[in-house]
């Protein structure tokens, strides 16, 4: 299945609470009606906000014509969805952290991402950081045979630092090409469990200098705007550099993207919309963009 089709089968929901919207409130008329359509796909009140703001200039202007509304806003949203974008820095081997709080996806993620490595031609190794929860190490070995990944793992307990240095060490000596490391779910606010994160980003940085080249922090797009203020922390305290966005295709909340890129300057780097492998997407701003509001009048 292509990309564009995934997407649109992925953001059915979001696309149906836009498009009735959008019938019900004869938006074009009014940006007080836009404001409320963007909230209702969960943007965010200062995204939506700022989006119903230009939309009012711009028609000011002269700039939209009576039918181009759909258009301009998908013009738009593309434009800002682009402009969070960054290009990755790459490393030998590449070492990702993935974070986040409990419950949204870590574990799946990081091995998912080995799969998309994996079919790349490259050699993955998973890395269960997450020493705290016996279950995430079962999940993640569980993961590795599924995909015919090796995964690095010490019993429940272990110092993760540890684990980490003791498998960025053998994937130096082993020539792999990407070390994909799940770390414990942490509340954001715990600020001892974010100062451990902080501990893990500089073992990699002993082991493999300039790394962790990516720290990906996954979000759950159900919990939609409320997860600005996780992503916030990891940001300024975990040192994300890029979102995942699981959970998609469950959620009537994937204008969260929007708030991410915007209110954060955090690029959105993966979405997820399924169970499988294959449903964890690399995200294009236009490819997404298009899957949303295609044929919106």
């Amino acid at each position: 299945m292509q990309l564009l089709e995934r997407l649109r089968r992925g953001l059915g929901a979001t696309r149906s609470v836009l498009f009735e919207h959008f019938r019900a409130s004869a938006w074009h008329l009014s940006p007080e009606a836009l404001e409320e359509v963007l909230l209702a796909a969960d943007v965010g009140v200062e995204a939506a906000e700022a989006v119903a703001g230009e939309f009012e200039r711009a028609r000011r202007k002269g700039e939209i014509g009576a039918g181009e509304e759909a258009d301009w806003l998908r013009r738009l949203v593309a434009r800002q969805l682009s402009a969070s974008t960054s290009s990755v820095r790459r490393g030998t081997p590449h070492v990702v952290l993935v974070v986040g709080v409990n419950g949204t996806g870590k574990t799946t993620t990081a091995a998912k991402l080995g799969a998309v490595v994996k079919a790349g031609g490259g050699m993955p190794l998973l890395v269960a950081a997450d020493t705290f929860r016996a279950a995430a190490i079962e999940q993640l070995q569980s993961w590795g045979r599924r995909l015919a990944i090796e995964v690095v793992a010490q019993r429940p307990g272990a110092d993760p630092g540890a684990v980490v240095f003791d498998a960025l060490q053998a994937a130096v000596a082993r020539g792999i090409s990407d070390v994909l490391i799940d770390t414990a779910g942490r509340l954001h606010t715990k600020h001892n469990l974010m100062a451990e994160l902080d501990k893990v980003r500089r073992v990699c940085s002993r082991a493999v200098p300039g790394s962790p080249h990516e720290v990906l922090l996954v979000l759950d797009a159900s919990t939609g705007i409320n997860g600005l203020a996780q992503a916030r922390e990891f940001r300024t305290h975990g040192g994300a550099t890029g979102v995942v966005l699981t959970k998609l295709d469950g959620t009537a909340k994937g204008g969260v993207v929007l708030a991410v890129a915007r209110e954060l300057q955090l690029p959105v780097r993966w979405i997820g919309v399924g169970e499988t492998p294959e449903d964890l997407l690399p995200f294009d701003p236009d490819t997404f963009t298009t899957a949303l509001l295609e044929g919106l009048r």
